[in-house]
This record gives structure tokens, sequence and C-alpha cells, in this order.
């Protein structure tokens, strides 16, 4: 398999919150999440039976067709679970993770952050689920524990 291929993967760092019904998103979703351009909050997540949000971690969301067919069934599941409408977030034409000229910023500042540092060879050769990853880890308000221990389980420490 294509090594950019979006494989429907939990990682390490995420152990903790997917073996209890996934009670939270895992990045799989959220990569899924962004590509196909709806929010999905915690708390519509949560109201979710666990068979709808192993749907979600499972269904493909590669293809233009995919990612219209995994829209269509989220919308419907956030309407039938919690009777809110879902939040559309705008779908990024070049999204940070998918450019592998330069380590984008934030993930630059979280590793100044930690005094860590891997080189620009290192984020090339990272899937574009482990780049996502790396780079919502990176954002404020994030855990801080699952930055360095994602890195570690991509090989960067």
């Amino acid at each position: 398999m294509n090594r950019n291929a979006v494989q429907n993967v939990f990682f390490k760092f995420e152990e903790d919150f997917v073996e209890s019904n996934i009670r939270c998103i895992p990045m799989i979703v959220r990569f899924k999440l962004d590509a196909c351009g709806i929010k999905l909050k915690l708390a519509e997540w949560s109201r979710m039976k666990p068979e709808d949000r192993e749907g979600l971690v499972m269904t493909e969301c590669e293809t233009a067709e995919d990612i219209l067919r995994y829209r269509e069934n989220l919308r419907t599941l956030i309407i039938r679970h919690t009777g809110n409408s879902p939040t559309d977030i705008p779908v990024s034409e070049s999204p940070a993770w998918s450019r592998t000229d330069e380590i984008p910023y934030t993930i630059k500042e979280k590793l100044q952050e930690s005094a860590s540092t891997f080189s620009l060879e290192q984020w090339q050769s990272l899937s574009h689920l482990q780049r996502f990853a790396l780079l919502k880890l990176s954002y404020p308000g994030h855990e801080n524990k699952n930055f360095p221990r994602a890195m570690a389980e991509f090989g960067l420490m």
C-alpha cells in the first residue's frame, strides 16, 4: 500500500481513549473531517453509538466520491443523534500537513518548547496521517503529552 494512503488505524498514543468505545475522536476521523468539511464536536461524537463511531473510522474517505459519501453519512449521523445541523468548515486545497517543502510553524514552535528537533527529510518520510497528527497535536490546547509520544511512535526521537 502507498505510504501516503490513509489507513484505518489508531496510533499508540491514542490507546487510552480508543479502547473504551472510542470515547474521543481519533486522528483518523479528524483527518476525514478535515477532508469532508464538517466539524464534529465531542458532544456529538459522544451521542453516537459505538458502531457509528467504528463506521466513521473504517469508511474510506480518499476519492472525491468517498469524501462526498462520508460527508453525507456524517451529516445524517449528527442530525439523527443530536437533532442539530452539522457545522461546516472550510476544506483547504493545500493543508499544512500535505506540504513537504518545510515543517509547519506550529510544529517548529512545539519542537522548540520541548528542546527537540527532526529534519525536513524525516518530515517528508512521514505518511499524510502522521504529518496531520503532528500538526493537530502542535496546536495550542492539545494535550502536551501526546506530541512527544507521537514523535517517538513515528521514529522522530
